[in-house]
């Protein structure tokens, strides 16, 4: 799903005019990268939560020359699912995902 169909969906399902539903999409998403940006967590019952870890400096390899490196630390975004939303993804299915 895309920024596009997300706006669509808002734009259907609350009955906003497509201006106001890209404006909702925007300030929320505005609201959401300001607060990772500023090292806050987000967590949204019956979602799941979007934490900020700290990975120190390391020495890693360059895979194309093995050249050692020292790669610096930096932050990751990680995004766990709460257990509402496993269960909404997983129900109805029998556990293997070939099928």
């Amino acid at each position: 799903m895309t920024k596009a169909n997300l706006i669509e969906e808002i734009y259907q399902k609350v009955g906003l005019m497509k201006k106001e539903s890209y404006a909702v999409f925007e300030t929320l998403f505005n609201i959401m990268k300001e607060t990772l940006e500023s090292g806050e967590d987000i967590r949204i019952s019956s979602f799941g939560n979007f934490t900020l870890r700290e990975k120190a400096s390391r020495l890693g390899r360059n895979p194309q020359t093995g050249e050692r490196i020292e790669i610096t630390p930096h932050r990751i975004l990680k995004f766990e699912p709460s257990q509402v939303l496993k269960k909404k993804i997983n129900s109805g299915r029998n556990g293997d995902l070939a099928s």
